[in-house]
């Protein structure tokens, strides 16, 4: 655990002792792409973003609960999904997700993710088509750039309809790094 979230947790979590498994495991994996700060809760994993931790932290502590910690025993199989996806040994992510932080709209259209599957891309536009709403392509534009839960649901795999990327959390190269990453050989 960094230095940065040991105190963080020293401060907010005055609570956890490390005696028990918190609620929700807190953490961070390194990535070709960055690092990624990672949580879990019973469910799943409610958070993998580009944000740094104490954003992330705050967070989560607001909509999800405030008995938060390190808890590898949670944690390391989705790090260990995530040197395999990025090692292109794994195209389907395995951990669940958790989406307590994306309102109920944004849910439903991280939900599509799924169906989208490795190696291929659609459009924002496409999306909105799917889930019912052609006239909501910024309400969904907004839905994937804010998704909790990057890489794992691949919002990625959204382009604009020219072909553009479009938005991302990790940033475009991020984005192309991704997509890259998934492209048939």
């Amino acid at each position: 655990m960094s230095g940065d979230l040991d105190a963080l947790l020293r401060v907010t979590s005055p609570g956890y002792r490390g005696d028990g498994p918190p609620d929700i495991a807190f953490g961070t994996t390194e990535t070709p792409i960055g690092l990624l700060v990672i949580a879990a809760t019973a469910r799943g994993v409610v958070s993998c973003s580009f944000d740094d931790e104490h954003t992330v932290f705050e967070r989560i502590s607001r909509t999800v609960g405030t008995f938060i910690g390190p808890d590898p025993r949670r944690l390391d199989p989705v790090r260990r999904e995530m040197d395999a996806y990025f090692a292109g040994r794994l195209r389907t992510f395995n951990a669940s997700a958790d989406l307590q932080l994306a309102t109920p709209f944004a849910r439903t259209v991280l939900q599509m993710m799924r169906a989208v599957p490795y190696g291929t891309a659609t459009t924002y536009h496409e999306i909105a088509q799917r889930i019912g709403r052609p006239q909501a392509l910024r309400a969904v534009t907004n839905a994937l750039t804010g998704n909790p839960v990057c890489v794992i649901l691949p919002c990625h795999r959204v382009l604009e309809q020219g072909g553009g990327l479009g938005g991302y959390a990790g940033g475009a190269a991020a984005k192309a790094h991704l997509l890259r990453l998934e492209k048939p050989r």
